[in-house]
């Protein structure tokens, strides 16, 4: 028995029309190898869109993938996850089903005394008993598990396999430390393989009663820090349980760190320009920049034109969010109303800016602040209340 675990395809996900384009070849990548492979079916474990109404490019490319898996033969067993469900819990994975391009494993009803009876899915080829629970945001997926009636599904003859989009207590990385998990013991014991998603980690494990509890990672990256942690997108081929982890590489993945700490504007941009390879060929560059200012502010570096000098690269990100000046370290918020606060803040940094003394300044940003909070009106178009607010912050700084 030969089968594929994806989860986490998260298609158009991505902003950058480049790496959303890198996200869908990587979709047609898996079911090239999965076709190829000639696997007896394939898992997808939540997240297939990166919204419950995607765009209609990734809609068309779903579906024409898919529809080469049944072409081919293998079918499609699938879960919602939290990205593919909307607030009314209607899905494009809804059509998906209607089509006859895949079967929602997620599947059961209500007892009597409250608790979830789910139904398993037959696979009819191999035999193989399949089902679920889908996901949800914010955690609250966590009492469908704590109402699932457990019995019939601990006692379901094998071969079997459940599929879940959560996150696991004990296999939560740290730096996940304040996402909502449950622990593993909510998954019904006795399955032979537990397909999972949801958290972007590759990982395996087994403990007593859960066997082959398998994360297989994001099909490609889903931000900055994953292109820098994963480099490129998995997924897994479980043959006779036995897993093998298939890294989908297509662009070379670089990451730059940059520390300009104790440095001025200007000496943070020459040291920025050294760092940076001129040719950067096809490559994903990832540029990271920390630390503290000497002089100025990070807005007085000129990224973009740094950003431009480079060559040949498919596409280049840059995080700053660890970059800060020096007049910015160190921010108390303190106690007290909000307005307490603001008027707090207002005259702590007052004057530092040397364009305005510190009074001129404290009422410019207390009217700036007002105009800001502005309110669409009733009726208002956004792009007249736009340029209402654009007109209104003008009139104020002048």
């Amino acid at each position: 028995m030969l089968f594929a675990h994806i989860a986490d395809c998260h298609l158009g996900g991505w902003r950058d029309p480049v790496l959303r384009e890198m996200n869908h070849k990587a979709f047609v990548i898996a079911m090239d190898r999965c076709i190829n492979e000639r696997t007896d079916f394939v898992l997808i474990s939540g997240d297939l869109f990166n919204t419950a109404i995607p765009s209609i490019d990734s809609i068309r490319l779903a579906f024409e993938q898919l529809r080469r898996l049944k072409e081919a033969g293998i079918p499609l067993y699938f879960i919602q996850g939290s990205h593919d469900c909307s607030p009314s819990g209607r899905s494009v994975l809804d059509v998906i089903e209607s089509a006859g391009l895949g079967t929602n494993v997620s599947r059961g009803e209500a007892t009597e005394d409250g608790m979830l009876k789910l139904r398993p899915v037959v696979d009819p080829k191999t035999g193989v008993r399949l089902c679920g629970l889908l996901g949800k945001k914010g955690g609250l997926d966590k009492h469908y598990y704590e109402a699932l009636e457990r019995t019939s599904l601990e006692t379901l003859p094998g071969p079997k396999i459940f599929l879940f989009h959560g996150s696991i207590t004990e296999l939560k990385p740290e730096e996940l430390e304040e996402m909502d998990a449950f622990g593993l013991s909510l998954l019904p014991k006795g399955f032979d393989y537990y397909a999972g998603g949801h958290i972007h980690i590759i990982k395996q494990h087994s403990a007593p009663g859960h066997l082959n509890v398998v994360y297989p990672g994001p099909l490609f990256p889903n931000n900055f820090s994953e292109l820098e942690k994963l480099g490129s997108g998995s997924f897994y081929l479980v043959r006779n349980w036995q897993t093998e982890q298939v890294r989908i590489e297509q662009n070379q993945v670089i990451s730059i760190l940059v520390n300009l700490d104790g440095k001025s504007a200007a000496q943070a941009e020459a040291s920025l320009r050294d760092a940076i390879p001129s040719d950067a060929q096809g490559s994903i560059l990832l540029l990271r920049v920390e630390g503290i200012l000497s002089q100025g502010s990070p807005s007085d570096i000129n990224f973009r034109d740094i950003i431009s000098s480079i060559k040949n690269a498919a596409v280049v990100l840059k995080n700053t969010n660890g970059l800060t000046g020096k007049e910015f370290e160190e921010v108390e918020i303190g106690k007290g109303t909000l307005d307490e606060i603001e008027d707090r803040l207002a005259a702590e940094h007052a004057g530092k800016s040397g364009l305005f003394e510190a009074p001129a300044e404290i009422a410019l940003t207390k009217e700036l602040m007002r105009v800001l909070s502005s309110e669409k009106k009733e009726g208002e178009k956004v792009a007249d209340f736009e340029k209402r607010i654009d007109a209104e912050a003008s009139a104020t700084i002048k």
